[in-house]
């Protein structure tokens, strides 16, 4: 009887543990309402550096230099930026931001004009049980921005997330 009453015990101690960990965790949703109204939130879920590196061309228009992207060349997003629309423009061109892959523990936000690469990519995943920013793509620091200029688009940058800390600590 005490060995029937020690299983029990021991699979309900699972199954509360196990119940825990799904409802801990984070809600996509409210972490994205945190991530783009508070500059601090937002610096303290981003993995850096990115799992992909800024790649621009170095002087000569061909050789390309990679970068860590790294927290000083992060630019804070706000609610706009990450918001899901389609727009159809006055000139033809359809811009589109979505989420291009939407799972449960993965998600991809996609930005930019229908039929050309993405302005915008952010990789979100979920790591013990909270939503982190693990990749990025942004136009800031597109392929053909030459490495001359990246200091000065870093500065740009920077002086834009004031800015937005002043508004959204």
């Amino acid at each position: 009887m005490k060995a029937i009453r020690y299983v029990f015990c021991l699979c309900a101690a699972l199954g509360f543990s196990v119940f825990e960990g799904v409802a801990a965790d984070e809600d996509f949703k409210t972490f994205l309402q945190k991530f783009t109204s508070s500059a601090s939130f937002q610096y303290s879920r981003v993995k850096f550096p990115l799992k992909s590196p800024i790649s621009l061309l170095k002087d000569d228009g061909e050789t390309e230099q990679t970068f860590p992207f790294t927290r000083e060349k992060w630019p804070l997003l706000d609610t706009e930026s990450l918001k899901e629309v389609r727009v159809e423009e006055e000139e033809g061109g359809v811009y589109i931001s979505r989420y291009s892959v939407n799972e449960p523990a993965h998600k991809e936000f996609e930005a930019g004009y229908e039929e050309s690469e993405p302005s915008l990519r952010l990789v979100f995943e979920l790591q013990d049980g909270k939503w982190y920013v693990t990749d990025c793509y942004n136009d800031w620091y597109n392929p053909d921005l030459p490495v001359s200029e990246l200091a000065e688009t870093i500065r740009t940058i920077q002086e834009e997330n004031k800015a937005f800390e002043e508004q959204h600590p």
